[in-house]
């Protein structure tokens, strides 16, 4: 018999605040965290902006030579568990090690610390670059180093499936635990990103919003004025449990993981099919895997990326899988304040949606100005609104075609 798996801790590093009390306020108020690049001189850049975090203090997690060790995407991702750790006041001496795991996602990993060692190569030579340079750029370090920080001893794997990556880790999550095969699963994904390669290649392809002049209005899901989505960085991480186990140590639980779906387009590197087919499915096998039905769900939380091609075919998506009812529930991005957190927004947002299960209060889509006839849901534009949350869908899409929705269940 498959167990259930619930959700115990959250941790939360993002462009609109560290810590998921400061995050979830900040959403809940609508505050944008997107302005000016300051991490470096972006001034040649066409795309001169970002969702920067802006609060983060290594030295509060780390001492000073174990911080040096780790790329910017690690540490991110080890404070955000301990966060979640903590929150879930899970005492790990109490926990046999061998059945706490770590299932963790980023979409491109060390990229600061590629893009650094890459200059001392080719100003210094190669007797100059750091012999920390591959352990600190790999992808999976971040779980790697989690599992380190926190003693944890079971299944330890690293998604890496682009801006489904953290959605795609909790579902994994959510999978070991039914099967028993862990009783804790600290799970999600991290990325720090803001670099130069990053924000020019992705400048290159023209994905980004070109707003330099008016930053923190940039990101805007789907409305008619939308010009491309805002990079962003950070960690969003879960302690997942099965509920038995939860119950038995008495912890709060923000919510249950009911249901999960992936699917692949099968069309192209970074357009989303044009039908919507795809994404409505990964939509639907979630619903079925949680023995819901359409109209059981009261919230989306959209990958809702402010790109033109994103916005309509994920509506289009929503309406195929829910028929009217899609009209009746709501529907909103929290890319419109954080920014796209790449390998972190699954699981950013999968935070954010499980604190909506919880305190039964959407955030809202800002920037929402002027209505796009091809996306005409209920976006909750502009403001927040109290709204009781019986079971909501978490979207993820990522390029290459990937597409994960993840149910949660208020409990």
């Amino acid at each position: 018999m498959q167990k259930r798996v619930v959700i115990t801790g959250l941790g939360a590093i993002s462009p609109v605040g560290t810590g998921k009390d400061k995050f979830w306020q900040a959403l809940v108020a609508g505050q944008p965290g997107i302005g000016p690049i300051t991490r470096f001189d972006a001034g040649e850049m066409a795309v001169r902006f970002a969702g920067e975090v802006k609060d983060f203090d290594p030295g509060a997690f780390f001492d000073r030579k174990e911080a040096r060790r780790m790329d910017r995407f690690t540490q991110y991702a080890v404070a955000a568990a301990r966060m979640a750790v903590e929150d879930a006041k899970l005492d790990l001496e109490k926990e046999d090690r061998d059945r706490v795991g770590v299932i963790f996602a980023t979409g491109i990993g060390g990229m600061e610390t590629f893009e650094e060692q890459t200059r001392v190569l080719l100003e210094k030579g190669p007797n100059r670059v750091s012999p920390f340079f591959v352990p600190m750029m790999i992808a999976n370090m971040a779980a790697g180093q989690i599992s380190i920080n926190l003693g944890a001893r079971g299944v330890n794997f690293t998604v890496v499936n682009a801006c489904a990556s953290g959605a795609n880790a909790i579902g994994e999550a959510f999978r070991t635990l039914q099967r028993g095969d862990a009783d804790v699963i600290i799970t999600g994904g991290s990325e720090a990103s803001v670099t130069p390669l990053t924000v020019a290649g992705f400048a290159a392809m023209k994905a980004l919003s070109t707003r330099n002049e008016e930053p923190a209005k940039a990101s805007r899901p789907f409305d008619r004025g939308r010009d491309g989505f805002v990079l962003g960085e950070g960690a969003g991480v879960m302690v997942l449990e099965t509920l038995e186990h939860a119950a038995a140590r008495g912890a709060r639980i923000y919510a249950e993981v009911a249901g999960y779906g992936c699917t692949a387009d099968a069309y192209h590197i970074t357009a989303p099919a044009p039908d919507g087919a795809a994404a409505s499915r990964a939509m639907a096998l979630a619903l079925q895997d949680a023995g819901l039905q359409p109209g059981d769900i009261d919230y989306i939380n959209a990958h809702g990326t402010s790109t033109e091609l994103n916005d309509r075919q994920e509506t289009l998506a929503i309406k195929k899988v829910f028929g009217d009812h899609a009209y009746r529930l709501a529907v909103s991005s929290t890319k419109s304040m954080t920014g796209h957190l790449l390998g972190a927004a699954g699981a950013i947002e999968l935070v954010a949606t499980a604190l909506a299960v919880h305190a039964g209060v959407l955030p809202p889509t800002i920037n929402y100005e002027e209505p796009d006839p091809d996306c005409d849901l209920d976006y909750v534009p502009n403001v927040a609104r109290e709204r009781q949350v019986r079971a909501a869908i978490s979207n993820s899409f990522g390029f290459g075609g990937h597409n994960v929705a993840v149910v949660l269940r208020k409990i």
